[in-house]
């Protein structure tokens, strides 16, 4: 550890802990180091009694007598809040990557210092930066972060000519993103390694998916942004890459416990996903509803109840395969298993609905215009929700599928099984019951 760098003597009293410096500037600094800071950022850090950062960032400062100059401890999330409050006295400058705010520092911030004690001086980010070394727009590319994140989230968004900026954790990065490709049938996709963007000794390193295998992972820096090209190795593409909702029966696991392809857009349409709503499906059977709804924005969660413990397995396998590995699975009967979940937007009831008192307590969770979906394919559902209908409201429709499919030397329609859907929304003054609140119980 070089010798103006000392970590913390120890945490800060438990009563400390979520106390906040009196201030707190947060100082973008590029690869370059000193050399790229605009003056107003040097004197902010030069005359800064308390310096926090990386140990790579703080090594980029010049000597500064008497400064105190606090490395980040491990894990980086518990530490945090520790090194902010053993400096609750003090005025602090707190160094980061580029722009702060793009996938930075400064989001987390935000949650620990009061907004009028934090003030953001970002440095061109490593993103513009690749931009400009690829001749990109940013009308022609996507950015996504993969920092801290399931490479697996990165499905979702692989289409032929599709450009992507990646945001990565390390230099292992590029060999799992270029597995992923190939594994998914783009083994002809373009990488392209930007490192140390910025820099005197800043590099650039290029090869296919299917050929990153012949480079060294020791050519790899750590400092990096990864762009993709991504290209089909053949003709056939994954439907996946579709960002509709509806996707092939097949394009999901399942052992007959499936909302089916046309029923599934027309639940989602009706559910109506909108950014940073929260969804629960519930009877999950092979988690389809709640995939295609988180592949719909990347704010939105969901949380997907099953009770067979096998299907469940399941729903995570094509969670991750589907791009979406953040979908929360939970393994149990409803109602009970709803008890302290996050309060939904949205909620659809796939299997089990006649379990006692569950389209209530589903019913009852909905937040103020939330959106209830509701699939029956027997006689005793069906009943269920005409009697839902009837004193509810709502909209209620009886949905049969025939398909095109061979009779002998001919062709004839081949009917699926009649499903009944009803859907409500709960109106504005709608009183939410919260799982957990005291009247909140299961039968």
């Amino acid at each position: 550890m070089p010798p103006d760098l000392s970590p913390l003597d120890g945490p800060p009293h438990a009563s400390e802990r979520g106390a906040a410096p009196r201030r707190v500037d947060v100082v973008g600094i590029g690869a370059d180091g000193w050399s790229s800071l605009a003056e107003a950022s040097r004197a902010l850090v030069g005359e800064a009694s308390v310096v926090l950062g990386s140990a790579r960032q703080l090594a980029l400062l010049p000597a500064v007598e008497g400064q105190r100059r606090r490395p980040w401890g491990r894990p980086f999330g518990a530490s945090l809040p520790l090194t902010l409050a053993a400096h609750a006295d003090d005025e602090v400058v707190v160094l980061a990557s580029g722009d702060p705010t793009v996938s930075g520092i400064a989001s987390t911030l935000r949650a620990l210092v009061p907004r009028e004690r934090l003030v953001v001086h970002p440095a061109v980010s490593s993103l513009a930066l690749a931009r400009a070394r690829l001749h990109w727009s940013d009308e022609e590319c996507e950015a996504l972060t993969l920092v801290g994140r399931d490479t697996d989230r990165l499905r979702r968004h692989l289409a032929p000519g599709v450009r992507l900026l990646l945001l990565t954790s390390d230099a292992g990065t590029p060999a799992t993103v270029a597995a992923l490709l190939v594994e998914e049938g783009y083994a002809a996709s373009d990488l392209t390694v930007l490192g140390d963007l910025g820099a005197a000794h800043e590099s650039r390193l290029e090869a296919t998916a299917g050929g990153w295998a012949d480079v060294a992972a020791a050519d790899v820096p750590a400092l990096h942004v990864l762009a993709l090209e991504v290209r089909p190795t053949g003709g056939d593409v994954a439907p996946t890459g579709s960002w509709t909702t509806g996707l092939p029966d097949d394009a999901f696991e399942h052992d007959g416990q499936l909302t089916k392809r046309d029923l599934r857009a027309s639940a989602l349409s009706r559910l109506a996903p909108r950014p940073h709503e929260v969804l629960w499906d519930v009877g999950a059977g092979a988690g389809s509803i709640g995939i295609e709804w988180l592949r719909a924005h990347p704010s939105l969660q969901a949380w997907a109840f099953e009770a067979d413990a096998g299907r469940a397995e399941r729903v995570r396998r094509n969670a991750r395969r589907l791009g979406v590995p953040h979908l929360q699975v939970r393994e149990g009967r409803a109602p009970a298993v709803l008890e302290r979940q996050p309060s939904p937007h949205a909620v659809f009831v796939g299997g089990g609905a006649t379990a006692p008192g569950l389209l209530e307590h589903c019913r009852a969770a909905l937040r103020p215009g939330g959106r209830l979906v509701v699939h029956g394919v027997t006689l005793e559902t069906e009943q269920l929700l005409a009697a839902a209908y009837a004193e509810h409201g709502g909209e209620l429709t009886r949905h049969g599928v025939e398909t095109a499919a061979p009779i002998g030397t001919f062709t004839g329609w081949t009917p699926s099984r009649a499903v009944t859907q009803w859907a409500w929304t709960a109106p504005p003054d709608h009183p939410t019951r919260w799982p957990g609140d005291p009247d909140w119980s299961t039968p």
